[in-house]
């Protein structure tokens, strides 16, 4: 009867070590899955920002050529002294002054303040989406550090090498880094 009771509390013990085991792998993949979440997030970042600088630069140009060629046209027509000279720049500046019209047309809100509020919107939203996988990650670090710290797990994950983890924390930077990055032209 003893050898029984004594099977039965060691097969006991056993599964209970086996289970807090297990507990503790589900919460420390759980971790891992958690800032492979911040990787992506960290990858659309580094692919995002460039690219839509890029654009926004792209039509900022765009916009720019457009205004230089009137401000050339404007500045020809001034400098002209003979007759010729005036007719060929004042349809150089109706031109040019016919291309900025189209281009408002075009763009009646000015599209070039727009990409720029798109841009800053795109970023924003990327620092928040950035911002909820941290959470989730410390979130999934706490869950883990609890396991590991508090008895009887602690004991298991001393037993299997289970340590403590760091939160996804700024630390000293923490004023500068929450912000969203600043894209200055």
């Amino acid at each position: 009867m003893v050898l029984i009771v004594s099977i039965v509390v060691i097969v006991v013990l056993a599964l209970w070590i086996i289970s807090l085991y297990n507990s503790l792998v589900k919460l420390r993949n759980n971790r891992e899955n958690a800032f492979a979440d911040i990787d992506v997030q960290l990858k659309q970042r580094h692919d995002l920002i460039p690219q839509l600088v890029a654009t926004v630069k792209g039509y900022a140009a765009h916009e720019k050529d457009t205004l230089e060629r009137v401000i050339n046209a404007r500045n020809g027509a001034m400098s002209a002294h003979t007759i010729d000279e005036k007719i060929k720049a004042e349809n150089a500046l109706s031109s040019a002054l016919a291309g900025l019209k189209i281009t408002l047309e075009a763009y009646p809100d000015l599209k070039a303040n727009q990409n720029f509020l798109q841009l800053q919107e795109e970023i924003a939203d990327l620092e928040n989406k950035l911002s909820a996988v941290r959470r989730y990650f410390n979130s999934a670090t706490k869950e883990l550090n609890n396991a590991v710290e508090t008895f009887p797990s602690n004991l298991i994950a001393g037993m299997f090498g289970f340590r403590k983890e760091i939160m996804f924390d700024l630390g000293a930077q923490r004023a500068t880094l929450e912000e969203a990055p600043k894209i200055e032209f």
